[in-house]
């Protein structure tokens, strides 16, 4: 294998990368063929966007580059804000989390998103993961059941 040149980490829309910016140029200016990446990107997501019912759910990943212009795609789960917006079927958070709200986890919905979040995180205890879930949803003008996070 080649050596490594530069690695990137990346947010992108599930199933939806294309070459326009800020992406392409990026890719471009790090000698990554484009549309291998996207091709394979897409390949790799398809299944989540379809998962997630349509929205824009952002996927983490590493993309490693290496000096014979070949990479390495590692996948991560999507980031967290975007799976609290998908359980409440919103589109954005509130612009004033303390003053509005714009909708309320449960538990379950809790421990469905520490489910999928659980191998990205440095941690395997689930009551972690879930007070890391409810301090994200706050921030973002979400209402978190009372007694769903055990302090």
């Amino acid at each position: 294998m080649a050596k490594l040149m530069n690695t990137l980490y990346l947010e992108i829309p599930a199933g939806k990368a294309q070459p326009s910016p800020p992406l392409g140029p990026m890719l471009g200016a790090n000698g990554v063929n484009i549309g291998q990446f996207i091709k394979e990107f897409n390949d790799k997501t398809m299944d989540m966007m379809k998962t997630f019912g349509g929205t824009d759910v952002k996927v983490k990943c590493k993309l490693e580059i290496f000096a014979d212009r070949t990479f390495a795609l590692t996948l991560g789960s999507p980031v967290t804000s975007n799976l609290i917006l998908w359980k409440l079927g919103q589109k954005l958070g509130s612009g004033e989390p303390n003053k509005k709200t714009i909708g309320k986890l449960t538990r379950k919905d809790l421990e469905e998103i520490a489910e999928i979040k659980k191998d990205d995180m440095n941690t395997d205890n689930v009551e972690s993961i879930i007070k890391a879930i409810g301090g994200t949803a706050k921030n973002m003008g979400v209402d978190v059941e009372k007694g769903a996070i055990k302090l």
